[in-house]
């Protein structure tokens, strides 16, 4: 008969079980979620249980990890919830047998949390809360919450378990595999947060190889902590779309022993792992408590501080003050400032760009506006072209960033690769879906929403991160965000602004506007944001151009007088667009602090003739 499972931690290290996913991809049971199988297969879930029990696993964890209703409904099995997680902690218990502690396994919910996405923190306790109830009714002896990325999503999940049992939890959170994580306070801080919580046991698990695990214990040591820890076996590489992973188990068991050495008393292994590499670090133990355990630490382990490296030198690095914002941010209210939206042709000649910027340019204007996609349309790299723009064509560029094609770490990546290459002007869009587009059978990501693209540029001028964790210096982006003046729903607009606003957006950018009535209203509800704006106008060519725009591009509204106005105007249309926007721009010119000129079919000629009339 097992002891009660918080009275077994004070005993000394004991062994959980390695990845179940692993075994049963090997054993060719690939359908996801890997959860179904306690329903159609439950003989090859109790078969896995038995091989870790057998390796000489003290704890086994149910087949439960993605068993959250939002995770199920991702494949319509969302009606299944119940009967999955019951299941699984069924035939976990019938592995057991009397003398193996069952954890109930809970891992993230696969979703993006607000405000970075769309599920509200109330959601996501709800669904954890959900899961954790069947199975503690299942009859669990603990819960392990596993390889949580967010802390914030960690905390609702402790949460939902408090409101409803007093059962054990290990709460265990996933690092990145970044060497610049390790020479900071973050992992201290993290075990320090969850012991607040009052949490039993605290590690971390999943994404890091032994010998990285083993260097985030170090930081994560405090006396008095009951420390768990699971690391990946390796890193995989793919080989017929499925992850191999190549790390032995005797060199994780080194590693095993190197870590109840560090102060873990719950060691284990997750993803690529195998029952041989349980058996291995069940040898490393044994043979640990047959010698007396080494004392490789000092008595007290002493934590390790921020301004002590514990990774190679090479990967060491500080965090440092970025002071080179753009041109453009260090003018705002200082001056009226001028940017224009550049025509971006397809293929890869943008001859046409840079003449257009050059031309530009000795017209005094501040920057060029470089759209990414627009339309959902193929064009080349917003970064690429922007590059080249303040290259070649002598100016600052406004890079258009789009939420549509690129997942979180694709977005953050391409955040780090513009701000390397000299770009500080970021205008953060959701983007126009792939459906209207060119490839209409393409995939839009929307890992994030602008709000959250704007919350991710704002974490890194903060040497951040989306995640919390350090990239080592901080960026220097100006960050713009674009509204709509003339919105269906102007209050869902506005509370999009909010948003966006909060997360750290420093000026609006707005869709064309062609009434004062329209741009005052849309001022007046915003002013106690105190925000900056960039008013746009898009100077109309013809009859034709803004019937058009009217009636066929969504956010775009052209009054009834001014297309009559073209419409009677004939030959002269252009001559009339043209006056019609310098009219507007010198109205509106005292209420904002620059316009953002869109001139159509690569007509720039025509901004130094609108500009010159309002100076």
């Amino acid at each position: 008969m097992k002891p009660d499972f918080r009275e077994r931690l004070k005993q000394g290290p004991i062994l959980c079980d390695g990845a179940m996913g692993t075994l049963l991809d090997m054993y060719e049971y690939e359908e996801h979620p890997h959860e179904i199988q306690n329903i159609k297969n439950p003989d090859i879930i109790e078969r896995i249980h038995r091989e870790y029990i057998q390796a000489g696993s003290e704890i086994i964890e149910t087949n439960t990890f993605s068993g959250n209703r939002l995770r199920l409904a991702q494949f319509h099995l969302e009606d299944k919830l119940e009967e999955i997680n019951r299941r699984g902690v069924e035939i976990a218990r019938q592995a057991a047998g009397e003398n193996v502690y069952v954890a109930g396994a809970v891992g993230p919910s696969g979703k993006l949390l607000e405000p970075i996405g769309k599920l509200k923190l109330s959601q996501a306790r709800d669904a954890f809360k959900e899961q954790i109830e069947i199975l503690v009714k299942a009859g669990v002896d603990l819960l392990i919450l596993e390889t949580f990325v967010s802390l914030q999503e960690l905390d609702e999940a402790i949460t939902a378990v408090k409101e409803i049992t007093n059962l054990p939890i290990v709460a265990q959170k996933a690092f990145p595999e970044d060497g610049s994580i390790l020479s900071g306070t973050f992992p201290i801080e993290v075990v320090e947060h969850l012991l607040q919580r009052g949490v039993d046991v605290v590690g971390a698990n999943c994404t890091v190889g032994p010998q990285r695990m083993f260097s985030l214990i170090r930081t994560m040591y405090k006396d008095g902590v009951c420390l768990s820890a699971q690391p990946a076996a390796g890193i995989p590489t793919l080989l017929n779309g499925r992850s191999v992973y190549h790390t032995t188990p005797e060199y994780l068991a080194t590693y095993a022993k190197e870590l109840v050495q560090a102060g873990v008393t719950l060691i284990g292994a997750c993803c690529g792992s195998t029952p041989a590499h349980i058996r291995a670090i069940r040898t490393v133990l044994n043979e640990m408590q047959m010698h007396g355990r080494p004392e490789s630490l000092p008595s007290r382990p002493r934590v390790i501080k921020s301004s002590e490296s514990i990774v190679p030198a090479q990967e060491e690095a500080t965090l440092t003050q970025a002071d080179d914002r753009s041109l453009f941010a260090r003018h705002i209210g200082k001056k009226f400032l001028t940017t224009v939206e550049l025509d971006i042709p397809r293929g890869l000649d943008m001859s046409s760009v840079i003449e257009g910027a050059q031309y530009l340019h000795r017209y005094g204007i501040d920057a060029i506006n470089v759209t990414d996609g627009a339309r959902a349309r193929l064009r080349m790299s917003s970064i690429s072209i922007s590059y080249s723009i303040q290259q070649r064509g002598g100016i600052e560029a406004i890079t258009h960033l789009t939420t549509r094609d690129r997942n979180m770490l694709g977005l953050q990546s391409e955040l780090l690769g513009a701000h390397a290459l000299g770009l500080r002007n970021i205008l953060c869009i959701t983007g126009d879906p792939t459906s209207i587009g060119d490839y209409p059978h393409a995939t839009s990501v929307f890992d994030v929403d602008s709000s959250g693209l704007i919350r991710a540029v704002n974490a890194m001028n903060n040497g951040k991160d989306l995640m919390g964790n350090t990239i080592e210096q901080r960026t220097s982006f100006f960050i713009a965000c674009a509204a709509n003046a003339l919105a269906d729903n102007m209050e869902t607009e506005l509370a999009k602004l909010e948003k966006k606003i909060a997360a750290g957006a420093h000026m609006i950018f707005t869709q064309p506007i062609y009434d004062m009535r329209t741009l005052e209203q849309f001022l007046k509800r915003i002013q106690h944001w105190h925000i900056p704006v960039m008013l746009g106008l898009l100077p109309l060519r013809s009859y034709k151009h803004a019937e058009f725009l009217h009636n066929e591009i969504p956010g775009m509204t052209i009054p009834d007088t001014i297309r009559e106005k073209l419409r009677h105007a004939g030959d002269k249309a252009s001559t009339i667009g043209i006056e019609i926007t310098t009219s507007f721009l010198s109205e509106a010119k005292p209420l904002v602090q620059g316009a953002y000129l869109m001139p159509p079919f690569k007509k720039y000629e025509i901004i130094p003739q609108i500009l010159e009339r309002i100076s």
